[in-house]
């Protein structure tokens, strides 16, 4: 069973910048898609971006396209949030998932603990 653990989480100014990463352990992390979701409070979880097995290909919410950038490194079984020009709406517990190629959140089959990430107006 994968074991995923996020972190670099934070308070940051609007406009600002974080790196968000995800560490894996317990698997073969390298074979599988993997994903970004974000959930506000009171609201649903969201799709941020997912990335595929070798780094290849990627996609976005519309919402997030053109700031936030995924990546991985198979070699350190991590997967990266990189999120420019941070709005406040952007606030929300930030969660990497496993085993989706999709804006689907069931469709991921395993899930980190979350990072709270506040951006201030």
């Amino acid at each position: 069973q994968v074991q995923l653990v996020e972190s670099g989480g934070g308070l940051v100014q609007a406009g600002g910048s974080l790196r968000l990463s995800c560490a894996a352990s317990g698997g073969a992390f390298s074979s599988y898609p993997m994903g970004w979701f974000l959930q506000a409070p009171g609201k649903e979880r969201e799709f941020v971006a997912a990335i595929n097995w070798r780094g290849t290909d990627t996609y976005y919410a519309g919402s997030v396209k053109g700031r936030f950038t995924i990546s991985r490194d198979n070699a350190k079984n991590t997967v990266y949030l990189q999120m420019n020009s941070l709005k406040p709406e952007d606030t929300a517990v930030y969660y990497c998932a496993k085993g989706g190629w999709s804006i689907v959140s069931n469709e991921y089959d395993s899930w980190g603990q979350g990072t709270q990430v506040t951006v201030s107006s």
